[in-house]
């Protein structure tokens, strides 16, 4: 999304020197759009827990440019090397194939790298007519220095972005778990209405969003939800939502109108494909039972009811969303493979983020992430130390909080991108 929307801008702000130039000649007027509002890269400014430093800031330091200038020397040399294999001397075909794959991957971020540096080149010529005699072309320049300045930030912002690698699991769809937590039946509300919220990200992000488990109560509370969420970039997205979080208002249920404080727990574990994880039916041990609650007709008459024990490791699925048990049997298996791909990628997570200072978060389950307190319409998220105000709409889970994941993403790059230069974070 990020990359989309610099991408949009860029496209939005190339205006060449060459037009200033051009309207020195006598009879030339000034261009239509000159003096157009353009939107800024960032709308709000949040208050950061540790400071979030800006794309200027990042490409001033020396271990920026110095990295810089490796990868390019790395693009020019991998190239070199294809060059003279594909003309037969040099390196075995499977080499030669992994060659060609790094150089398709460097390709966008080499290519961004020297349109950057003729960009910057055109901002010091538009610099430079500041000093020009005439007045209007002083005024121009003014104007062109304004655009070709966020044209460069917009440009520092893909390539760094096209640094920062992607994970594994960042490209997988997401299996989502809520459970209410310390409240009784408030907490049980509450958990129904984040899962709603949630509901409300996946229709506004266009991702598809599968009911997988649903286990309410008699006042439509959520004791415990879970759901398949599939689209572009969805668990990359939704990642930073996993933790505690923790609601103040005034019950339904409180006579008196006093305020409570409740939490609810959120997962969120990658859903991995056939290939990245294999379930050996040897190790499962598959039950069926009765569904219980209050359901259809028939739902309590047949055995559709589906538990599936993972012998291995102790890890439990179950599911009786369904009155279909083989439909029961699919969705189960779905969260099973989920888990135990999570606990498999736990013991990475936790060794990485170990050796960082400032985290986003170790993204657990017992890690208090966000407060919702309605009395005060504020919603603060603890790690960015960032508060955004109209409770109502961010439970809707649209703008809001696409903004908020937007903000934690964004930091999370940057203390990757510090590891990567090898800078304490």
């Amino acid at each position: 999304m990020a990359f989309r929307a610099a991408f949009s801008l860029l496209s939005t702000l190339r205006r060449p020197v060459a037009v200033l130039r051009s309207l020195k000649q006598p009879g030339r007027t000034r261009p239509a759009h000159y003096g157009m509002q353009l939107r800024p890269l960032h709308g709000t400014a949040p208050r950061w827990s540790a400071r979030l430093l800006t794309a200027e800031e990042m490409f001033g330091r020396r271990s920026m440019q110095d990295y810089l200038k490796k990868l390019e020397r790395e693009y020019e040399e991998s190239l070199q090397k294809a060059n003279s294999s594909e003309s037969g001397e040099g390196l075995e075909e499977e080499q030669l194939r992994a060659m060609r794959t790094r150089i398709h991957r460097m390709a966008p971020l080499v290519q961004s790298l020297r349109e950057l540096e003729t960009n910057e080149a055109e901002l010091r010529e538009a610099e430079a007519l500041l000093t020009d005699d005439d007045p209007e072309m002083r005024e121009l320049a003014a104007l062109d220095i304004q655009h070709g300045r966020q044209h460069v930030q917009a440009l520092q912002h893909m390539i760094m972005e096209l640094i920062v690698p992607d994970e594994e699991v960042d490209l997988c769809d997401l299996v989502l778990e809520v459970t209410a937590g310390v409240g009784g039946q408030e907490a049980m509300l509450f958990t129904a209405e984040v899962f709603e919220m949630y509901h409300g990200l996946s229709r506004h992000l266009g991702w598809s969003f599968e009911v997988l488990e649903y286990m309410s109560n008699d006042l439509g509370g959520l004791r415990r939800g879970c759901a398949g969420i599939s689209g572009p970039c969805s668990y990359k997205r939704m990642k930073f939502e996993a933790g505690v979080h923790r609601v103040q208002r005034v019950p339904r249920t409180e006579k008196q109108g006093r305020t409570h404080t409740s939490t609810m727990t959120v997962a969120i574990l990658p859903h991995p494909t056939q290939i990245t994880l294999t379930i050996h039916p040897k190790d499962l041990r598959i039950e069926t039972t009765r569904a219980s609650g209050a359901g259809g007709q028939s739902v309590n008459t047949t055995d559709s009811a589906v538990r599936i024990v993972h012998l291995p490791t102790g890890t439990v699925a179950e599911c009786q969303q369904e009155r279909s048990q083989l439909k029961n049997r699919e969705m189960a298996m779905k969260v099973l493979r989920a888990r135990l791909y999570a606990c498999r990628l736990e013991e990475e997570t936790s060794r990485r983020y170990l050796a960082r200072k400032i985290q986003i978060g170790t993204k657990g389950r017992s890690e208090k992430i966000r407060t919702y307190n309605f009395p005060q319409d504020r919603i603060t998220d603890h790690r960015l130390g960032r508060s955004v105000h109209h409770v109502e709409d961010f439970m809707l889970g649209e703008r809001l909080l696409e903004e908020m994941n937007s903000a934690l993403q964004e930091f999370s790059n940057q203390e990757s991108l510090l590891e990567l230069l090898g800078e304490n974070v």
